[in-house]
């Protein structure tokens, strides 16, 4: 079957054409990121394969319609960047990978944890400098602190054992609480209470419309002074405008950041010789208490492995049953 890959990195490509050597689809790459006004270039092609960066809009899709595309294919668990309600208006049929590597994001998660409050960042670059001062790189413990996760899912789950592992107290709130984690000392809570609790303060929710700006003002209102907040799944939980009052104000203490509500166009791209256009990205960077890193973390060779394999799995049983393994629809 013919593919299109839009918005490829060097990265990906390896690995999805070690995959292929098994499937044998004819893949075509472009540099490309796919909005409506690139989507000609899918022109002949039955199916597209998109990733997170990507634009799926309606005016999107319905020129990938015309030019004959039937099934998108995306390489990523997250499927906001899709009008799924137009997708299945045109009988396009859109597949993703629901899990690829839960320990990669959930060991990113604890990385950035222990960076940011261990100054591994700062301390890098002074050492780089010649300044062997240890001033103002005082961090803190993680053993018997608390730290709260919004979601236990594949990716909490994992964050979860891995910070029980450091001796912390963990909190979590879920729709549907982890018996074998309430097991290992889990304790499952109200968002009030998560939130009034925390030293740590974890998300690994999917964004969707009850879950945009979950962290707003009035949240960042309930919680404990001058914690860390950590985010891995979707930019859009946050409000950045509040999460930048809360820094202002100290309600935030630091914060954790591997996604960004405005990240399109701005993520996976070299901006290094250019100004940054996104005054709230632009003031997020000034913090000395923020990390943040772009969108890497299921960046592992395990994980692109498995998002290459899966990909190229939901193509070929589309080819030849009609359906793909992961369908996606407007009622996920």
């Amino acid at each position: 079957m013919r593919v299109a890959f839009f918005d490829v990195h060097g990265y990906e490509r390896r690995h999805f054409d070690a995959a292929n050597a098994v499937f044998g689809h004819d893949i075509v790459y472009f540099d490309a990121r796919l909005t409506a006004d690139t989507a000609a270039l899918a022109a002949g092609f039955s199916a597209i394969c998109a990733f997170v960066d990507d634009r799926l809009d309606a005016p999107a899709l319905e020129r990938l319609r015309e030019g004959g595309t039937r099934l998108v294919a995306l390489r990523s668990a997250g499927f906001n960047n899709v009008d799924l309600a137009a997708a299945e208006r045109l009988g396009v049929i859109v597949a993703r990978v629901p899990e690829y590597s839960p320990h990669a994001v959930a060991e990113h998660t604890v990385a950035l944890v222990l960076a940011l409050d261990r100054k591994i960042h700062r301390a890098h670059a002074r050492v780089r400098e010649g300044n062997f001062s240890l001033e103002g790189l005082v961090g803190f413990d993680l053993h018997t602190r608390t730290v709260g996760l919004v979601g236990t899912g594949r990716i909490g789950r994992v964050a979860a054992r891995i910070f029980l592992g450091f001796g912390c107290t963990v909190l979590a709130h879920d729709l549907a609480p982890d018996r074998e984690l309430a097991a290992r000392g889990v304790r499952y809570v109200s968002h009030d209470e998560l939130y009034a609790s925390c030293d740590v303060l974890s998300l690994h929710v999917p964004l969707t419309p009850a879950t945009h700006h979950m962290i707003d003002g009035a949240a960042l209102a309930k919680t404990r002074r001058g914690f860390m907040l950590v985010n891995t799944s979707r930019g859009a939980l946050v409000d950045t405008r509040a999460l930048i009052d809360g820094l202002k104000s100290g309600r935030i203490g630091s914060a954790c950041l591997d996604v960004y509500e405005e990240e399109e166009g701005v993520f996976f791209r070299d901006l290094s010789d250019r100004v940054i256009q996104d005054d709230l990205l632009a003031r997020l960077l000034t913090f000395p208490n923020v990390l943040i890193t772009a969108h890497q973390a299921f960046l592992t060779e395990e994980a692109l492995q498995s998002i290459a394999r899966v990909t190229l799995e939901n193509v070929t049983r589309f080819e030849r049953e009609g359906l793909p393994l992961h369908v996606v629809t407007s009622g996920a």
